[in-house]
């Protein structure tokens, strides 16, 4: 029998990581030790009393059944008070906030809800892979946005051609940024907005790493700007923020014709967030915050022990504010997945190549702080010493 993809799965890109995964198994069953800085995956437990309230709430056979397609309405209102309290802004839970099985779940299917075959997205380059896969799954195209250096890393919107945003539907941003760690303040979200409005064009902005944060600067949240709910709308994970990748927990939040496009979607598709998990959610965002304090010290010190590090080494980097990453350039003459080999065979470093996050990336490596300190300083001295710069 002659099994053939559909076009779109044929003709996806390799996905980044997953292309990792198979590099890094490879030089594992060489026998190399591996340091992995290649994906954000926390590797702290999350939160004891995320963890209790999980349990607690698992044994209610109320939450055994199918779950709401929007969510719990406690879920909702909780979400919506932490808006108000974290960045003053006012969400109706019962319009403007919609549960997510992870925020990446979202992203990839808002294209979905909004993209027919011809249009386009405008994509950051570089930039989460997710919504240039979300676009090709909706039969749209991607215009991607270059993110350089010289414009700390933010979007050009002049740049963008006439012809491309007569066709353009969404607009996705990432502030704080990955791969890049840049930051973005409320002076951009307005140019966003006044943007977004002129061309009618709906923000998806991904606010995963707004509270990975490494000083008295708190990131701020696009919707914080006035007019923003009218063009668009934020996602939002507790992933990173409490250590909670596997628990797959996110929500969208921001215009309501857009959460219910969206949630339209969802409820074709999934079957909801499994409600013991929502209830965790819960405590997770209006419990005790000190372990998140802790949490984002602790990445700070790693930022400082790795950043240190690679400019001893010879390398420049600029430390990141925010998020989980360190994203700076490779040796001179050098292509990023050429470097990113050179660290895996000469280092056994698993890095991931710029490149892997669109073209803007060439020239470019991410590393993450999502290792202990003790491995971060022992990859800085396999650099040292394995003399790449």
């Amino acid at each position: 029998m002659d099994i053939k993809l559909a076009d779109r799965v044929a003709e996806l890109p390799p996905y980044l990581f997953a292309e990792i995964d198979r590099a890094k198994n490879a030089a594992k069953d060489r026998g190399v030790d591996i340091i992995d800085l290649g994906i954000g995956d926390p590797d702290q437990p999350t939160f004891s009393y995320i963890i209790d309230k999980l349990d607690e709430a698992s044994r209610n056979p109320a939450y055994h059944r199918y779950p709401s397609y929007q969510g719990l309405g406690v879920f909702r209102e909780s979400v919506a008070r932490w808006y108000d309290s974290r960045f003053g802004v006012k969400l109706d839970p019962d319009t403007e906030v919609v549960s997510l099985i992870g925020s990446k779940e979202g992203i990839a299917h808002i294209s979905l809800a909004f993209t027919n075959p011809g249009d386009i997205n405008l994509v950051p380059d570089p930039g989460y892979p997710v919504y240039n896969i979300g676009t090709l799954f909706a039969g749209g195209s991607s215009y991607y946005m270059p993110l350089t250096e010289e414009n700390c890393f933010l979007p050009d919107f002049d740049a963008i051609p006439a012809d491309v945003l007569e066709k353009t539907k969404l607009m996705f941003l990432n502030y704080p940024n990955n791969p890049t760690a840049a930051p973005a303040d409320k002076a951009f979200f307005e140019r966003v907005v006044a943007f977004a409005k002129k061309n009618n064009i709906i923000v998806c902005h991904d606010a995963a790493y707004t509270e990975l944060y490494f000083g008295d600067d708190m990131p701020v949240s696009f919707l914080e700007v006035e007019g923003a709910k009218d063009v668009g709308v934020e996602f939002h994970s507790l992933s990173k923020t409490y250590n909670m990748t596997g628990w797959r927990v996110g929500f969208c939040v921001g215009n309501a014709d857009v959460v219910a496009g969206l949630g339209k979607i969802k409820t074709n598709i999934d079957s909801g967030l499994f409600e013991a998990i929502q209830i965790a959610a819960i405590e997770a965002i209006e419990g005790d915050q000190s372990e998140q304090a802790a949490l984002r010290d602790l990445y700070r010190k790693r930022r400082d022990v790795l950043v240190d590090g690679l400019r001893e080494a010879g390398f420049t980097v600029t430390s990141p504010s925010a998020s989980l990453y360190v994203w700076f350039r490779v040796p001179k003459g050098q292509t990023s997945s050429g470097f990113a080999k050179e660290l895996l065979d000469d280092a056994g470093i698993v890095a991931t190549p710029g490149n892997g996050f669109g073209p803007s990336g060439e020239g470019f490596i991410r590393m993450t702080l999502c290792l202990p300190e003790a491995r971060l300083i022992e990859a800085v001295e396999r650099i040292k010493a394995a003399k790449l710069v």
